[in-house]
């Protein structure tokens, strides 16, 4: 990472925002002991304790938020500054924090953040796959990726790809077996493999045809919190899953999966990039919204 200058500056400022010296360390891409040192010798300079420190937390001291709300704005305009002046010598260069879900990051890897990083070899894309819905901003992404429906409405969001649909699926033996459900209700009859969000409840599948919406409470042996697993599940034959469609094509496609209630999953939300509207985008992420608009 290109140092600007302001070490100190950031490392307090990393610090304030993650609340955590390692997570800021890990952030500005310096040893954890460096980042205390450049925090300790600011603090000594102008004497003044700007943390509470504890075996277990790092919190702001009332001096040390009033100084973090005063240097902020500032050091964000210097080094738009210094980023500023770095694009004209050159291509964006530098890293680039990406927070995704899974299935997310996996439809957005190769059509557009390969050829970004062909594009742009001197940056460093930092890609994070988590299934929390967490604020990028607190934990230090540049940016994050998810469907356009769990985009915060503070942040500016770019819409790129297809919508994203969802299918039901089970082996050719599961529903010579057990039947095919014509309704979503029929899924009450039927074994399913039920899925566990990041939160801890279990998700209700959701159906739609013809403006009628519908969640459904499903009922199996098996639960799980990894769409992959699920998919493994159903090829298994334990039971119906309920996965994205783009998850299940290769198995649908070699006829190992077949397809019911097709018509109750309509296309939803497309993915967005998304980042916070402020006054100086990162050159990396400029460029990388540059490309997503032309692949579209």
């Amino acid at each position: 990472m290109m140092r600007s200058g302001l070490t100190e500056l950031e490392a307090v400022l990393a610090v304030a925002r993650l609340g955590s010296f390692r997570a800021a360390a890990a952030s500005l891409e310096m040893s954890t002991s460096a980042l205390s040192q450049a925090v300790a010798a600011l603090e000594a300079r102008i004497g003044t304790r700007l943390f509470h420190r504890t075996t277990r937390s790092v919190r702001l001291t009332a001096a040390g938020e009033r100084f973090v709300g005063e240097v902020a704005p500032a050091v964000a305009d210097i080094q738009g500054a210094l980023e500023r002046a770095s694009e004209e010598a050159g291509t964006p260069s530098g890293a680039l924090r990406i927070n995704a879900s899974a299935g997310a990051a996996h439809l957005a890897m190769w059509p557009y953040l390969v050829p970004f990083l062909r594009k742009y070899p001197d940056v460093h894309l930092d890609l994070v796959t988590d299934d929390r819905l967490i604020d990028i901003v607190r934990e230090g992404f540049d940016a994050g990726i998810r469907t356009a429906d769990t985009v915060p409405g503070d942040m500016v969001a770019v819409p790129f790809g297809p919508p994203i649909r969802f299918a039901v699926v089970g082996t050719p033996d599961y529903f010579a077996r057990h039947g095919r459900p014509r309704t979503p209700a029929d899924l009450m009859h039927h074994v399913c493999v039920r899925a566990r969000m990041s939160a801890g409840h279990i998700y209700r599948w959701e159906f739609e045809r013809r403006g009628e919406t519908l969640a459904v409470e499903t009922g199996g042996t098996l639960t799980l919190d990894e769409p992959r697993l699920m998919l493994e599940a159903a090829l298994a034959g334990l039971g119906l899953a309920y996965v994205a469609e783009f998850q299940a094509t290769e198995a649908l496609a070699a006829g190992r999966l077949e397809r019911v209630l097709e018509d109750w999953t309509p296309p939803f939300d497309r993915l967005c990039l998304y980042y916070p509207g402020r006054r100086h985008v990162p050159a990396p992420l400029r460029a990388l919204v540059e490309l997503i608009r032309e692949v579209g």
